[in-house]
């Protein structure tokens, strides 16, 4: 493990007058002030550098220093001060570096954190108990979230509301939105939150009737939906296909005056455009008064995914140039798409270059492979094919299998066997695989030429060479009477 005094020394050197600074303090001064003066800073350099004049003075490293360093670090470093910190560690340090594994979906290792605190001395509180509840959910275990359950229930969670919400949603995320519903039923007073937590969770699920029902009884209860009780239910209808029903939480949206924010906008928008409704999509964002990046996004995608890359990439140039809002990794991911689809070359690699050059953004496999499909798409499977032999990324397989494709649709045997090499030795087979690899041989004319042991089974092979597939569906509601609002 790196040592802590490598990273203070390459900030002594970056930040020499703040060192000489403090070192006037650290040894005129008491120890307090120089806490004091930790506890002024904002820089994550000036932190690391008290801190380590504290630590080099053998002064005692009160918890205060580690939450302050834990906040301001990137996650590695926190981890790694967190470890080799020798003073007494408190609850704010633990669940700093728990909220900072949350974020980054590493849902284990808070689970870990947790398991270690359970075993201590320490005194568990509510904001780690939410931080693990949303860790659970994400990781789809029921005996553990239902230990969790048990676990609150004994310690005396169970009275506070926004425990309760955290463990309906649980639920909902685990599928055992029943047992959610349950705990609903056991609460005296009900607020807006808990009600949304219920009637997401139902939604999240595909158990739209039964969300819509838990709409109209809130209405009944005398609470009034806000914008976060619509969002997860148009998000169901945008990953169902429930256009008639989307369009019923539209027409609630204006009967009832709520406010098109950034945050309800967004969700009407993307339901639209995933529904195929592109106009009505239109309509939506343009009315948005306040359009933040992730509603410019969900636009620019809007537009890709209904075949209008073009537009998607004028939208992009408004967003940038006009309304100088910045791009982030899924807007540049939007584009990308966009272009891929559409084999704008020239536009995609353009757009990757401005988001690292410009933007200084860091591509993640997503992008990579984007480019490579762009490429492939396009003919320039070499291109493709050194693209992804530098990737930054190992043991990611999506670019690999990008290329795959795109030497399917120009039956390129020769690259194709050693792409297909290539994931057997990252020890990722899938049968998918092999079956492209034949449709490659038979695109290309070479069935013959193909290896036995690679071989598909020839009716399969055959379809491909004619051009034939499985016919394949998607479902978008267009008529419903499964709710009707209510007055």
């Amino acid at each position: 493990m790196r040592s802590c005094w490598f990273m203070l020394k390459r900030i002594f050197k970056l930040c020499p007058r703040k060192v000489l600074f403090v070192k006037h303090h650290s040894t005129d001064s008491s120890h307090q002030k120089l806490i004091s003066l930790l506890q002024s800073c904002k820089r994550t350099a000036e932190i690391i550098q008290i801190h380590g004049l504290m630590v080099k003075n053998g002064l005692d490293c009160v918890p205060f220093t580690l939450s302050k360093l834990l906040a301001a670090a990137t996650l590695d470093e926190a981890h790694q001060l967190f470890d080799e910190f020798s003073g007494g560690k408190d609850m704010v340090s633990w669940n700093t570096l728990m909220g900072g594994y949350l974020c980054v979906s590493q849902y284990l290792v808070v689970i870990d954190f947790f398991r270690q605190l359970h075993c201590s001395d320490f005194d568990i509180g509510k904001a780690t108990i939410l931080t693990v509840l949303s860790a659970a959910g994400e990781l789809n275990c029921i005996p553990g979230g239902k230990s969790l359950h048990g676990y609150c229930v004994k310690v005396g969670f169970f009275s506070d509301l926004d425990v309760v919400s955290a463990l309906i949603s649980m639920y909902g995320k685990i599928g055992c939105i029943s047992l959610g519903h349950k705990m609903f039923d056991e609460v005296d007073v009900k607020d807006v939150v808990l009600w949304n937590c219920l009637i997401d969770g139902y939604a999240k699920n595909g158990l739209l009737e039964e969300a819509l029902n838990l709409l109209d009884s809130m209405k009944l209860a005398g609470l009034k939906p806000n914008a976060s009780t619509l969002v997860g239910l148009l998000s169901a209808c945008s990953t169902s296909g429930a256009l008639a029903l989307g369009q019923c939480l539209h027409d609630y949206v204006e009967g009832q005056h709520l406010v098109l924010d950034e945050v309800l906008g967004t969700a009407l928008v993307d339901m639209y455009a995933k529904c195929g409704l592109l106009s009505k999509a239109i309509d939506v964002f343009e009315r948005i008064e306040h359009k933040d990046v992730q509603c410019w996004t969900t636009m620019i995608s809007g537009y890709g995914v209904n075949g209008e890359a073009k537009n998607a990439i004028s939208l992009y140039h408004i967003m940038e140039e006009q309304e100088r809002v910045r791009p982030n990794e899924v807007t540049f991911l939007a584009v990308l798409n966009a272009c891929s689809h559409a084999g704008l070359v020239t536009e995609g690699i353009s757009c990757f270059n401005k988001m690292v050059q410009h933007y200084g953004l860091k591509p993640k496999i997503e992008h990579y492979g984007c480019i490579v499909d762009l490429l492939g798409r396009a003919g320039l499977l070499e291109d493709s094919h050194k693209i992804i032999k530098n990737l930054p990324v190992e043991g990611d397989t999506t670019a690999w299998r990008a290329l795959l494709a795109a030497c399917r649709i120009y039956g390129d045997v020769e690259l194709g066997e050693i792409v297909k090499e290539e994931l057997e030795q990252g020890h990722d087979v899938h049968p998918a695989d092999s079956l492209i690899l034949a449709s490659t041989y038979a695109i290309a004319g070479r069935i013959q030429d193909h290896p036995e042991k690679n071989r598909a089974p020839v009716e399969e092979v055959e379809s491909v060479h004619s051009g034939r597939k499985d016919a394949g569906c998607s479902t978008i509601q267009l008529s419903s009477n499964i709710w009707e609002q209510g007055s």
